[in-house]
């Protein structure tokens, strides 16, 4: 039965659907379900986007991922050819050693590249050097311009009439009646709740009385350093090294460096390990001439995944009204648009534009 079927049935709540959760998955999510009912979002933090979703590296490529998170990365791509000055050309650049061939070799054929000279690479990056042989390219990637995505989608929803408070960290949740109330400074009460929670999605629905599913908050760390030997570097592409040991990417003039790390951690504000960091920086100053000589910045955000690496979207199977939008990855803007989409199509009754096999893939159901 549709999560809405159950309206006339319940008394009175403060809002239809209460989302957990200030990052793009819930601004997202508020903005799509304030076209069903009336919508309050709780975000902890003093400002929106304040952890993962501020410290994305903003690219649309959407060949990224396994081939559930590609599905819903393609099913956005309408949304984000229409909207107006969310992308912006970067494309992508794969590079690598003889000694990684095999690798290579299978990361150009799952990201849909097309191989390049090496002489081709150091045209696009000037920096690379003459051992780096393998090169790869694709124009299928471009930045997101991730604050102008966030705030029109927060905009869409206040247009509705969604209620959107921060500084409202969440102290307990319990069942009311047939919908749920949530206590975060003051109370708060709902239909249907949704959590949007990020690294703390398990803890949102522990608090809630439902079972974990196993969610794993993951650091992955960046440096921002000076544009490499003075070079214009605004063309470039995103450059990854094989088997994403590294990446990095330019940013308002400067060059964002990133180890790619993956440590299990926590749920807390992140931030960048000196250690991972100066390794991370080793493996992508073995690739280039032009060595780190001062970091500009550094910073880390946590990538939440499920067990399987596939976001989970879904009403819980044990627990009717507690709807799961989580476990994101790297993947919460370039997939935002389908998954805030398919959340409302659910929790609406409505029919997904999204074919039921990836449904399925991304239905908590699959963690019973």
């Amino acid at each position: 039965m549709p999560i809405r079927a159950a309206r006339a049935s319940l008394r009175r709540m403060d809002s239809d659907f209460l989302i957990i959760g200030g990052g793009i998955a819930g601004v997202s999510a508020a903005a799509r379900l304030s076209e069903l009912g009336s919508v309050t979002l709780l975000e902890a933090e003093d400002a929106l986007a304040h952890h993962a979703s501020s410290r994305s590296a903003a690219l649309y490529e959407p060949r990224y991922g396994l081939p559930p998170v590609v599905e819903l990365s393609l099913a956005s791509g309408d949304f984000f050819r229409a909207a107006d000055g969310i992308l912006s050309p970067r494309g992508l650049l794969v590079v690598g050693r003889e000694a990684e061939r095999e690798q290579f070799e299978d990361e150009t054929v799952g990201m849909h590249l097309e191989r390049i000279s090496a002489e081709e690479a150091r045209a696009a990056v000037p920096i690379l050097r003459p051992d780096v042989t393998l090169a790869a390219r694709a124009d299928h990637a471009w930045d997101i311009d991730t604050d102008r995505l966030l705030q029109g989608f927060a905009r869409e929803a206040r247009a509705r009439g969604a209620r959107i408070v921060t500084k409202a960290r969440v102290g307990a949740i319990a069942r009311d009646g047939a919908g749920w109330r949530v206590e975060a400074g003051e109370s708060y009460r709902a239909r249907i709740l949704v959590n949007a929670a990020g690294a703390w999605a398990d803890g949102v629905a522990a608090l809630s009385g439902v079972r974990p599913l196993g969610l794993v908050p993951y650091r992955r760390s960046m440096a921002r350093i000076p544009a490499p030997g003075g070079h214009d570097i605004s063309r470039w592409p995103m450059i990854f090294g094989v088997g994403e040991s590294w990446y990095a990417k330019p940013d308002a003039g400067a060059l964002i460096v990133s180890p790619a790390d993956e440590d299990p951690q926590e749920p807390h504000d992140a931030w960048a390990d000196d250690m991972v960091l100066a390794e991370g920086l080793a493996r992508y100053e073995e690739m280039v001439t032009e060595p780190v000589t001062r970091l500009l910045a550094s910073w880390a955000g946590l990538r939440t995944f499920a067990p399987d690496r596939v976001l989970v979207i879904g009403e819980d199977p044990a627990a009717p009204g507690f709807f799961w939008l989580a476990g994101q990855g790297g993947y919460g803007f370039q997939t935002c648009p389908a998954a805030s989409r398919l959340a409302a199509d659910l929790i609406g009754g409505r029919s997904p534009e999204v074919p039921a096999a990836l449904i399925a893939a991304l239905s908590p159901d699959r963690f019973a």
